[in-house]
């Protein structure tokens, strides 16, 4: 039978180590401490018996010998005076010896070597009581005092110390029980000592072992691997990251390099994408420089072309007012009709061309940003269109309008075209009323234009803000179309925005804000002002002769 081949076995987790360590460290101090505490007990046991049993027995065994000699000393003495007070100490020493004795035979601690004394010094004591205290005391009270003094002669001395011999030698006795017992205490506490020292021994060890195992197991290849992250961190990203010790650091390895695969070919994508961004952002950087020169170019264009349109339309418009002043009644009717018309496409293409120009120099010639009180801006506007004001009947109110930082006679010319618009597109029949107010909200001032008018569609609301887009027809309301967007561009010059707001209603409501503390914003294809630029054009062409216009005969 054919058995499958075992592959090599996987190495154990750092759990698994550290857990298997303590494990084995626990279930050692474990027994030394059992051992120990058992060796501790016995030796407080021992020290129980030495100072609680033993102590109380041999202090009995002294008390006893003191009590005999009382006894002794009593009755000499009542042999001699014949007091009652010897008699009376007798008795009392020969009460407490036999309590003394039966202490004695009822300790704990008492052996049969003791008993076997303690019974010969009874009996010793007893034999002086029978043959020389007794005696004495019946010799005394029969008033004999001779044969009582005759009683404590030498005999009854070598009798008594025949006791306190016996005496002495129980007290031997208990001596070599107390001197087992101290030696017994002595043996504990040296196992004791020696399971303590063992404990710390392996207390050390284990802490020792510990500390191999972590420096083998974690610190060395932590190290390891923290010194590779390093150097991919440095940039070294094509450095496989590996290391050794237990599985767990080996997975965390794996799991490392694999980050840094994803993240070597993500910044290989990175570095394709930012070559191919920069290749974009060059690209933009040549088409905006070419856009900013063709825009520079064609307002150039335009600012020469509007002036050198000028000045033959001003010829047209002047000789056609001639004809329509000399000849008008002359001609018939259609003749002058015709004249009317050519007047009026002279003029109005006059107006454009302004208007065009103006347009144009917003953000190009500029005085700087100054403080600006729009109040007062709003007051010499009102008096400036005061006689438009009066023929329409309108009336315009305004109150704590800010002080913002800007060009006075743009912000001017931004607060006549919303009150002109606001007029002009005034209801039939009803007196225009325009209100002007202003709150701040955050970084900027929001300032409204509300008026009564006939208000702005919905889908009207971002064409009104177009150049030379008109709503209406040129019969119904005059003007040229650029009123809206002269504002839009003032306002963006000054870092705000503009909008119509088609959540009002009842006439039209147009909001703008300015910046609290503004600064000028560049315009799109700035370049060299247009005024020198016209005339370096004017020079490049030549110039070329004007003529006068005279009256025509």
């Amino acid at each position: 039978m054919t058995h499958p081949e075992i592959g090599p076995r996987e190495p154990w987790s750092l759990r698994r180590r550290v857990t298997a360590l303590c494990l084995l460290a626990a279930v050692m101090l474990t027994f030394l401490a059992a051992g120990a505490a058992t060796t501790a007990m016995a030796n407080r046991g021992q020290l129980d018996r030495l100072l609680d049993v033993i102590g109380p027995m041999r202090t009995a065994s002294n008390t006893l010998l003191t009590d005999l000699v009382n006894q002794e000393t009593a009755i000499r003495g009542y042999a001699l005076n014949r007091s009652a007070d010897n008699l009376v100490l007798y008795r009392a020493n020969l009460a407490d010896e036999q309590f003394q004795e039966n202490s004695i035979a009822t300790s704990p601690a008492v052996t049969d070597e003791i008993l076997a004394d303690l019974r010969t010094a009874v009996s010793l004591a007893n034999r002086w009581r029978a043959e020389v205290a007794d005696p004495v005391i019946a010799a005394v009270q029969a008033g004999d005092t001779a044969r009582a003094t005759a009683l404590t002669g030498d005999e009854s001395r070598v009798l008594f110390n025949q006791v306190r011999d016996a005496i002495t030698t129980l007290q031997n006795s208990m001596q070599e029980v107390r001197n087992e017992s101290v030696a017994s205490v002595r043996d504990t506490n040296s196992t004791l000592l020696f399971v303590l020292v063992v404990a710390v021994g392996l207390v050390l060890a284990s802490v020792i072992g510990l500390l191999v195992a972590l420096q083998r197991l974690i610190i060395s290849p932590v190290t390891d691997l923290a010194a590779q992250v390093r150097s991919v961190a440095r940039g070294n990203y094509d450095h496989d990251i590996t290391t050794g010790g237990p599985p767990e650091l080996a997975r965390l390895a794996v799991d490392v390099d694999t980050m840094r695969r994803q993240i070597a070919s993500d910044l290989a994508e990175v570095e394709l994408a930012r070559r191919q961004i920069e290749a974009a952002h060059e690209q933009l950087e040549s088409q905006a420089e070419e856009l900013m020169r063709s825009n520079r170019d064609l307002e150039q264009f335009a600012y020469v072309a509007s002036h050198d349109l000028q000045e033959p339309l001003r010829k047209v418009a002047s000789f056609c007012q001639l004809l329509q002043r000399r000849y008008q009644g002359q001609l018939d009717e259609r003749a002058d009709q015709y004249i009317a018309f050519a007047v009026s496409g002279a003029q109005r293409m006059q107006r454009l061309i302004n208007d065009l120009l103006a347009f144009s120099r917003i953000g190009r010639t500029t005085s700087g940003f100054t403080e600006v009180d729009l109040d007062q801006v709003v007051a010499d506007t009102i008096s400036q269109l005061e006689p438009t004001l009066e023929a329409a009947g309108a009336r315009v109110t305004w109150a704590d309008l800010p002080v913002v930082r800007g060009e006075e006679q743009l912000l001017g010319t931004l607060v006549t075209n919303l009150v002109a618009n606001a007029v002009k597109f005034r209801r039939p029949e009803v007196p225009a009323q325009v209100e002007l107010s202003c709150r701040r909200i955050d970084d900027v001032y929001e300032i409204s234009c509300v008026d009564n008018g006939i208000g702005i569609e919905q889908e009207f609301a971002d064409k009104v803000f177009v150049i030379f887009q008109r709503l209406h027809p040129r019969d119904a309301y005059p003007g040229t179309g650029i009123g809206l967007a002269i504002a839009k561009k003032i306002v963006e010059y000054h870092g705000g925005t503009i909008r119509v707001d088609t959540a009002h209603s009842g006439g039209a409501a147009i909001r703008f804000t300015l910046p609290v503390s503004a600064e000028p914003v560049a315009m799109p294809g700035a370049g060299p002002p247009l005024q020198s630029t016209v005339e370096e054009f004017r020079d490049a062409r030549g110039a070329e002769s004007s003529e006068k216009l005279e009256p025509a005969r």
